[in-house]
């Protein structure tokens, strides 16, 4: 019986992982995560008063899950 547990070195079957293409991977999310959030912050700050700041964040709030219902179900009916 293995002496070792989960999570232990030394690892018998190693994952084929490139250290630099997950940090390129993850550079890109995050760009693209700073992109997005950079425009959505502009246009908040082009409101005329406070009230109208909070009606376009929930405008925003509500298209980013309409959004994302609607591609969670393509991906089911696709999967």
């Amino acid at each position: 019986m293995n002496e070792r547990r989960p999570g232990q070195w030394p690892v018998e079957n190693p994952a084929d992982l490139d250290p630099d293409d997950l940090y390129v991977q993850r550079a890109a999310e995050r760009a693209r995560h700073e992109l997005v959030l950079g425009s959505i912050r502009a246009h908040l700050e082009e409101q005329p008063t406070p009230g109208a700041v909070q009606a376009a964040a929930r405008h925003w709030c509500s298209d980013i899950t309409a959004l994302g219902d609607e591609i969670a179900r393509t991906k089911r009916r696709t999967a």
